[in-house]
């Protein structure tokens, strides 16, 4: 007698088997065709080999690649940079550290970002002093307030700030938002209605909703730009949320972020502008957005942006240029240290040079799979020279570095995989001495709450955190 029931358990084994392995082998030929780096090539088709389930959802949500070649039209850009580019060559010639002459070029060619002088940078290592300084700015408006913000949390500070916009949208002011989809998910939808209810205009950043949630998931707008009358702008790594002021249970929170007064505020308004474009598919390039300003400090600033998109990783570069033309020290405070090849290579090379590499790292992170993995990286620059450090008294998010009492640079940007080649990021560079001397000893006073990571020590840890790491660190192209 034929058992059918069993043909038909069988033929149904036989057919998903023949599905599911069909769909893990085709998604491992798409990986390698994408022709994406091949460090990141390897670390999808072990995820898919060993973990093939989680693999293909982890796949499908965040690993496929859709670039665009442009955000916006050459011609439609150039009108968006007409007013700051006048603005640009009615400078008298900057004063370019020479050293730095090839970096500022390479800036200028690659992103447009024009060298801006004159400029007066307020330095904000704590979030209380920082959100005290936005609140008097955004006070101070008349004319139009832009911000954009990679997380916008309905809490205390959040809503502080939605009232302040709502009154300044009520005096007549123009108000225009950008918050980051991913970033804010759990933001419930009525907290930006109160906004849009009073006429700001407030738009979210690639949108994620089925069936479209793989291919922008993965690309985030992690910028925090804020742009006030087009005279005074803030930009670093603190978003808008209570525990960037209260801190963590464990810690306090460690950041930092500038505000900037003068030119390089029309690379913001730029920066700002063109996401709006992104969202709106409104070109805004009325003068009024770009006031003739006058001089308010001795810094020259740019404005660089990156993003998944075009053929350079702008951002990464410059920080690969900058830290091998270090000639003395150059210091770097990141929450993340998941390097690519490029960066690790050049940090590396610098302290087989002699330069005096410094590394800050958190004791204690908010993310344990991104902590592990960033530790797996530390034997790779110890051995090299570069000098290790946990910060201890809480987490450190500052994207913080400094090299040779003449270069600093502030932003979004941590020197990870995600924020070279994923997120929209955004970091001001400063030439100048007073400045960089300020990082300086913001780098070496946060020193003082740290504890070194010797080579010997670290190469005595246990075999069981050996073991994490190291199967973690062929993840980190994917955290």
């Amino acid at each position: 007698m034929i058992d059918w029931n069993y043909i038909i358990s069988l033929t149904a084994k036989i057919a998903f088997d023949i599905i599911y392995f069909g769909a893990v082998i085709g998604t491992i030929i798409v990986v390698i065709l994408d022709n994406r780096n091949p460090v990141k090539t390897i670390a999808w088709v072990l995820v898919l080999m060993f973990l093939p389930i989680v693999g293909l959802i982890f796949y499908f949500f965040f690993g496929r690649s859709q670039r665009r070649e442009r955000l916006i039209s050459k011609k439609s850009f150039d009108r968006l940079l007409k007013k700051p580019m006048a603005e640009y060559l009615s400078q008298t010639k900057s004063d370019i550290p020479n050293e730095y002459n090839r970096l500022t070029q390479f800036f200028q060619n690659t992103n447009q970002a024009l060298l801006f002088e004159n400029n007066k940078i307020d330095i904000y290592t704590t979030g209380s002093s920082k959100i005290q300084a936005l609140i008097y700015e955004l006070y101070q408006a008349k004319e139009h307030i832009h911000l954009e913000y990679y997380i916008f949390e309905d809490d205390a500070v959040g809503r502080l700030i939605r009232d302040i916009l709502i009154d300044k949208a009520r005096q007549g002011v123009e108000i225009r938002v950008i918050y980051d989809d991913v970033g804010c998910w759990h933001v419930p939808l009525s907290f930006f209605d109160e906004m849009l209810k009073e006429g700001i205009e407030v738009r979210s950043f690639l949108k994620v909703r089925f069936p479209l949630f793989t291919s922008r998931v993965n690309y985030r707008n992690h910028r925090k730009i804020v742009v006030i009358d087009g005279r005074v702008g803030f930009v670093g790594g603190m978003n808008l949320a209570l525990r960037y002021i209260k801190g963590l249970s464990w810690g306090e929170w460690r950041d930092t972020h500038l505000r900037i007064h003068g030119r390089a505020v029309h690379g913001l308004q730029t920066a700002f502008l063109l996401d709006w474009y992104f969202v709106d598919r409104t070109l805004i390039t009325s003068t009024k957005y770009f006031p003739k300003l006058d001089s308010f400090g001795n810094s020259l600033a740019q404005i660089v942006t990156s993003e998944p998109i075009g053929p350079w990783s702008e951002i990464m570069q410059g920080l690969m240029k900058a830290i091998t033309d270090s000639k003395k020290y150059f210091y770097l405070q990141t929450p993340y240290f998941l390097p690519t090849d490029q960066t690790l290579i050049a940090l590396q090379t610098a302290a087989l040079a002699g330069v005096d590499v410094r590394l800050m790292l958190p004791y204690r992170a908010d993310n344990r799979l991104t902590h592990w993995a960033s530790c797996s990286y530390l034997q790779d620059v110890l051995q090299a020279g570069v000098k290790v450090y946990f910060y201890k008294k809480g987490f450190l998010h500052s994207k913080l570095m400094v090299s040779d009492d003449v270069l600093s640079t502030v932003g979004s940007t941590n020197f990870d995989f995600r924020s070279f080649e994923q997120n929209f990021e955004v970091n001001a560079f400063i030439y100048d001495d007073e400045v960089a001397k300020q990082m300086k000893d913001i780098f070496l006073i946060d020193q003082r709450e740290c504890v070194q990571v010797h080579l010997k020590n670290w190469e005595k840890r246990s075999w069981k955190d050996k073991a994490l790491e190291s199967v973690v660190k062929l993840l980190a192209p994917l955290l």
